[in-house]
């Protein structure tokens, strides 16, 4: 009887430690958890710089091409992005609904 109530109890306290080491394993300052959160956080990160680098390119390309002095460029640049117009030109805005 006391045999079996003394392995009762050993079995008791390994689980106990064995919890209290998993949940630290899982839950403390660099565990698991927080590895996974990074991770995730570290990928998202790696998206949006890829998107910014895209971006970015395509903004070297047109500040080449405006460099380059592409009349038609030039033109479309100045009407679009500052609202230009030739001289003797009309011009007719839509309002959106």
């Amino acid at each position: 009887m006391a045999a079996a109530k003394s392995k009762k109890i050993v079995f008791i306290v390994f689980l106990v430690i064995f919890t209290a080491g998993l949940l630290f394993i899982l839950f403390n300052e660099s565990g698991v958890v927080k590895y996974v959160k990074l991770k995730s956080q570290l990928d998202s990160l790696t998206i949006e710089i890829q998107k910014a680098e895209l971006v970015n390119e395509q903004l070297r390309a047109e500040i080449d091409s405006l460099k380059r002095g592409d009349p038609a460029k030039i033109e479309r640049v100045a009407r679009e992005k500052y609202g230009l117009i030739r001289q003797g030109e009309k011009v007719y805005r839509m309002k959106e609904k």
